[in-house]
């Protein structure tokens, strides 16, 4: 598989305190399904910022679909960024659009004629149980029901990498395994995925998922398929 990420000892500041990200260096191939794990604090909403270009690193070099991310124009961030599904902890819903429209802009973006969007906006809605709930404007809406609305919004478009930050923290077990199996259909695709998460019990729904740990600022162990989580025998 080709390589769909690489970072080359990379490192991140903010401002002028000490590093939050130091010496970072891996390789995501595409197609692969991922699992960011560590401590609170330890770097993972930062290296997802990289990832999905919210944030440039102060050092190395970051590589996206095989191009160096650093060196692109400004003209050709958002059509970069538009390979790219996010799911933000803090969902950034719109809150004056009804769920139905939240879910539909990344499609509205991309120029997607409005008779092409209507049916895959509905299967959305209809996947994260929110059928009912179409018309209803986030503030209207359960922090669990926001989520589910954040990560069909962040698939709707079948992006070539899904970034997902703790997307299974507001929502019920049940619920949080539909939308895992709802990533793992993506990935089947073809999509990349990379799933911040601190819940140890999901990282064994995935055949063949890989595992990265970042502890202080470091990745601590090197990519490879997962056997047994912390704190697992």
């Amino acid at each position: 598989m080709a390589n769909i990420v690489q970072f080359e000892n990379v490192g991140l500041r903010y401002g002028t305190g000490t590093e939050t990200l130091s010496d970072v260096s891996f390789t995501l191939k595409s197609g692969s399904f991922y699992f960011l794990t560590g401590p609170s604090g330890a770097g993972k909403t930062s290296l997802l910022k990289l990832l999905y270009l919210a944030q440039r690193p102060s050092r190395g070099v970051i590589r996206l679909f095989g191009e160096d991310a650093g060196a692109l124009p400004r003209q050709r961030l958002p059509g970069f960024r538009r390979r790219i599904g996010v799911v933000f902890q803090d969902f950034r819903l719109v809150p004056h659009l009804s769920a139905y429209d939240n879910i539909a802009l990344p499609l509205r973006v991309a120029g997607v004629q409005e008779s092409d969007i209507e049916a895959p906006v509905r299967e959305m809605l209809a996947w994260v149980g929110l059928t009912e709930r179409g018309r209803a404007r986030p503030p209207t809406l359960s922090g669990g029901e926001q989520q589910r609305i954040a990560i069909a919004r962040a698939v709707i478009a079948r992006p070539e990498l899904l970034v997902a930050d703790e997307p299974t923290g507001n929502v019920d077990p049940e619920m949080a395994e539909r939308l895992l199996y709802l990533f793992e259909s993506l990935n089947r695709l073809g999509t990349t995925v990379v799933v911040a998460t601190h819940d140890f019990h999901l990282l064994h729904r995935i055949p063949n998922a890989q595992m990265m740990r970042i502890e202080h600022g470091k990745l601590s162990d090197p990519t490879g398929v997962l056997r047994n989580p912390p704190g697992q025998s």
